[in-house]
């Protein structure tokens, strides 16, 4: 029988609750602004190292056998708790609502290209580690 730290439950609460913590953190300290206009650069930064996270826990588990803590820790729970889409979309939804459709393309843009690429790069990490 599974320990309570092992359970997977509460791997992946634990993790979400890290991953949650550390959004909340950075929407603190993290400036509302961009070149003087407001743009949710909180939330791009949390989805590219969330994407670059799981992008090596990905990696490593492919040249690995066991691992199943790990992802359910990390990959599920902090990276699940830490990224949001939900954050995005609300984000760009106001920049379009406000009439900033240039800021509006470019957080799409970016928050897909950056995470992509995050994700890429992660995976190639954590299959050289």
């Amino acid at each position: 029988m599974k320990t309570l730290l092992s359970h997977p439950y509460t791997l992946v609460f634990m993790g979400g609750g890290i991953g949650s913590l550390l959004r909340f953190l950075t929407s603190r300290f993290v400036p509302a602004t961009l070149a003087g206009s407001p743009f949710p650069l909180a939330i791009l930064m949390v989805n590219v190292v969330a994407s670059l996270v799981l992008g090596c826990v990905a990696g490593w588990l492919l040249m690995r056998s066991a691992g199943e803590e790990m992802r359910l820790l990390i990959g599920v729970g902090f990276c699940g708790g830490l990224s949001t889409f939900s954050s995005f979309s609300y984000d760009t939804l106001a920049l379009l609502q406000n009439g900033r459709l240039g800021a509006a393309c470019l957080n799409i843009s970016l928050n897909v290209v950056l995470c992509l690429l995050a994700s890429a790069g992660g995976f190639w990490l954590g299959q050289k580690f």
